[in-house]
């Protein structure tokens, strides 16, 4: 639903408050986040009382400019009662604001952050001094219980998932995001084929077609965790005929093997694929040894 200058004027939202909010954002966020999430609810939930009424047939007789300016004053007030409730709009925008803006919450933490995250992440600077960068460390500890269960489920070793879940992310830099920014979870960039009912997530990826690398659209795969999108990931490895001798070099703990398998497999379309992704293996197993 498109929102015009003279809608958000209308709904009681003018320059002055607009640069009230500008103002209000730099010494304090949060509120201002708040209260940005509260005005555009606001102006949702007057829209939506302007639909009813136009769809609701009149006669007309005893409408004129005081009646409609009547009925416009009725519908603000109603917008604003309804606007600002637990569990309403309102809270979905500033959340997804905070989440874009990495602005924490009461705990301290950023959203979705568990406490555990964050002590492994402040452990993080001592790990520096063995030459390993940050995001690499923190990347590792964030999926290393998802990796340990997928590989109790199919005997992938963890770093080899691990590894592969780095390479397809940019260690978390590039992971595949739906629309509005709605995290995907999915790491392994598995694309979602006509048997995948989930949801998915539509993105311009690089595929090599003739050797030569081209932008396109694709469709992946999109999860509720990261958790789920590891065990989706083992459920693709290990129960796809396809992938049978990716699970034979995988388990016998050659790096190597299993990623000139994964090539082969047709896993992915990058010429060079498997020689990164063994370079990435080394470098985890070389950070989980640091870490133990």
């Amino acid at each position: 639903m498109a929102l015009s200058l003279n809608t958000l004027k209308s709904g009681g939202t003018d320059f002055r408050s607009i640069e009230s909010l500008r103002g209000s954002a730099v010494r304090d966020p949060k509120s201002s986040i708040r209260e940005t999430a509260k005005q555009f609810e606001s102006l949702f939930m007057q829209e939506v009382m302007k639909s009813m009424r136009a769809a609701t047939m009149s006669s007309e007789m005893m409408e004129n400019s005081a009646t409609k300016l009547g009925t416009e004053m009725l519908d603000t007030q109603f917008a604003g009662k309804m606007t600002g409730l637990p569990g309403g709009l309102s809270g979905a925008i500033e959340r997804h604001l905070q989440r874009q803006l990495g602005i924490s919450d009461k705990t301290g933490d950023k959203l979705g952050e568990k406490s555990s995250d964050k002590a492994s992440v402040q452990a993080l600077p001592a790990l520096a001094k063995k030459g390993i960068a940050p995001h690499v460390q923190s990347f590792i500890q964030k999926h290393d219980g998802a990796a340990k269960a997928a590989e109790a489920q199919t005997g992938i070793p963890a770093s080899f998932m691990l590894a592969q879940a780095a390479h397809e992310s940019g260690w978390g830099k590039r992971e595949i995001t739906g629309a509005g920014g709605t995290p995907s979870f999915n790491v392994f960039g598995i694309k979602a084929t006509s048997s995948w009912t989930g949801r998915v997530a539509e993105v311009q990826t690089t595929e090599f077609i003739d050797g030569k690398p081209q932008k396109v659209m694709a469709k992946f795969r999109a999860y509720a965790s990261y958790e789920e999108g590891f065990k989706d990931y083992a459920k693709l490895i290990g129960s796809n005929e396809r992938y049978s001798k990716v699970m034979a070099q995988a388990q016998s703990g050659s790096a190597e093997g299993f990623a000139q398998g994964l090539q082969k497999a047709g896993y992915a379309t990058d010429p060079e694929y498997a020689a990164k992704l063994a370079r990435v293996i080394n470098t985890t197993v070389r950070v989980q040894r640091a870490l133990a």
